[in-house]
């Protein structure tokens, strides 16, 4: 699952933290093992069920929250320097995993994505949260997992999850909620 993991996620390599990297790595491999989802199964079902016909696969936009996230981070340390750093790792790591916990919550039937009965009583943000700490992340990260959904509304945010969590919202709000003229 370790090699699986690699192969959806390149973008590990841009931690640069091995011990962070490694246990990013062993958390989607987990997840990988617990679920009824393949890897395979990533690259083809929509990233969300609430739109419904969405041709957007989960990969494809989880990927898309990881470059925008990371290029978010970099802009802000290059213009905000000392006066709001943004840890690169932790903030990478937090965006790879954000919708980890999607693999526990998610069920096939007929070949399509569907809501299962763990997710009815887990969202994503508390399963990813249990799966990283049990795979012994470091808690910026495990906050970023639990806050870059609406669950994060109710919680001060880091910076690196209010970047994590804009990624997110601007890659679906415009699918979901979009004026179209």
């Amino acid at each position: 699952m370790i090699e699986e993991a690699k192969k959806l996620w390149p973008e590990l390599e841009w931690i640069k933290d091995n011990d962070l990297k490694e246990k990013t790595t062993k958390t989607w491999a987990l997840a990988l093992k617990r679920s009824v989802l393949t890897a395979e199964d990533l690259n083809t079902i929509p990233f969300t069920l609430l739109v419904p016909d969405l041709k957007v696969t989960f990969m494809a936009h989880k990927r898309a929250v990881v470059h925008i996230a990371k290029d978010c981070g970099e802009k802000m340390n290059l213009f905000f320097k000392d006066d709001l750093p943004v840890n690169m790792d932790v903030l990478i790591a937090g965006a790879i995993l954000a919708d980890v916990g999607k693999l526990l919550e998610y069920e096939m039937v007929d070949g399509k994505a569907k809501q299962g009965n763990y997710g009815k009583y887990l969202r994503h943000p508390f399963s990813g949260v249990s799966l990283a700490e049990e795979c012994g992340l470091p808690a910026e990260v495990c906050h970023i997992i639990a806050a870059h959904a609406k669950e994060g509304d109710l919680i001060k945010r880091s910076t690196e999850a209010y970047v994590v969590h804009h990624a997110d919202f601007m890659t679906f709000l415009p699918f979901k909620d979009r004026l179209k003229i």
